[in-house]
């Protein structure tokens, strides 16, 4: 009796990690309160954020309801994509990694002082003198806020922005020239990464690709490179 041979199941596609688009996994997620969206795009208030996002980054779909939900002539922040469609203009094309915290040492920093909306003033100083990255008016709304003072002064800050489920991304780590050389970001970044253990959920940051100084200490506290990652600075197609 002859015996028939089956094909053998084709192999499911792996689904996308949350941390391959952490931008979208966060405005569909815990950060949705914040999302302005339209069909397969959003984005944070343009106060709060300069991140946008797509569902797909290379469907041509989700581009066009960025550009509606975002007008004509306007800079946005897009990751992980790999280009803009030919009417978007590039301004950047930048590389970055995507660290994951995997035997990092967090503890509470006693020193340490939980931010606010009433010290964006001196946040925004701080960021414009050491620039760790896009920083916002309300940025601060988007997670807990840690800084270290120095007779008052605002010296060294870190925090939480995006919020994938179940992690959350460590941002604006960054101290006052005058006061590097002390540890100070390091037990931010304990101290923010303590808080978010507590909740259950995992730390991970980014970093500039061309930023070694900053990955190597990263990676000496515990952090692992998950993945390199892009991100482009565009404008949407002028008005027809």
């Amino acid at each position: 009796m002859a015996t028939s041979v089956q094909p053998a199941p084709s192999p499911v596609p792996a689904s996308p990690h949350l941390l391959d688009n952490p931008a979208w996994a966060a405005l569909t997620g815990p950060h949705a309160v914040f999302a302005e969206r339209l069909g397969g795009a959003a984005r944070y208030p343009a106060d709060v954020a300069a991140f946008t996002a797509l569902a797909d980054p290379e469907d041509p779909a989700a581009w066009a309801d960025l550009a509606k939900l975002l007008g004509p002539g306007t800079v946005a922040l897009v990751n992980g994509a790999p280009g803009a469609p030919g009417d978007w203009e590039v301004l950047e094309h930048g590389q970055g990694v995507q660290l994951v915290a995997t035997s990092l040492r967090s503890e509470p920093a006693p020193e340490a002082v939980r931010l606010g909306t009433d010290d964006t003033e001196e946040i925004l100083d701080l960021v414009a003198r050491t620039k760790p990255g896009p920083f916002k008016e309300r940025t601060v709304t988007l997670g807990t806020y840690l800084g270290i003072r120095e007779e008052g002064r605002l010296v060294a800050l870190a925090g939480e922005r995006l919020h994938p489920p179940g992690w959350t991304e460590i941002s604006a780590v960054c101290t006052d020239p005058g006061f590097r050389g002390r540890g100070l970001a390091t037990r931010l970044v304990r101290a923010v990464a303590h808080g978010i253990r507590e909740r259950g959920e995992t730390p991970f940051l980014h970093a500039a690709a061309s930023n070694t100084n900053a990955i190597r200490l990263y990676e000496s506290i515990g952090f692992t490179l998950r993945r390199r990652t892009t991100f482009l600075a565009v404008r949407t197609p002028a008005a027809g």
